[in-house]
């Protein structure tokens, strides 16, 4: 994880369709991105930055999101999102998000992720998927 330095930066971008509004995703009734298509798309932004340089056996897991949607977007519009790397503690990371439609900056906040090891964490969350079978 030596690679893993601040100001590292990812990108994702998306066209807005009508399956990305809040009344498809049940989040609102008026069609404009839903603010959780805008959330995933800055994860994906975070993911961009980071995952490609963890060590083999190792992916990363969004904790927390603060994040404010301040201007709508519509249908046709393309949204970009951009995370940058601005604090790492130990196995967390922590990312300064923007995201921006062709018009205005929409939404704006921190994103933190944390370092799993994805062996030991899929055999805990099997551990608990077994608690539905008892």
């Amino acid at each position: 994880m030596d690679k893993i330095d601040l100001g590292l930066t990812g990108h994702a971008e998306m066209m807005v369709g009508t399956s990305d509004t809040a009344p498809r995703i049940g989040s609102g009734r008026i069609a404009v991105l839903a603010t959780p298509k805008m959330i995933n798309l800055i994860e994906e932004a975070a993911l961009a930055a980071v995952e490609h340089l963890l060590p083999d056996g190792k992916q990363s897991l969004g904790t927390h999101v603060d994040i404010s949607h301040l201007a709508a977007t519509p249908v046709g519009m393309t949204v970009k999102a951009e995370a940058e790397l601005i604090e790492v503690n130990g196995r967390k990371l922590l990312f300064a998000v923007r995201a921006h439609d062709e018009m205005d900056l929409i939404g704006e906040g921190r994103h933190e992720r944390v370092i799993v090891t994805a062996a030991s964490f899929q055999a805990r969350i099997d551990e608990k998927g077994k608690s539905l079978r008892t």
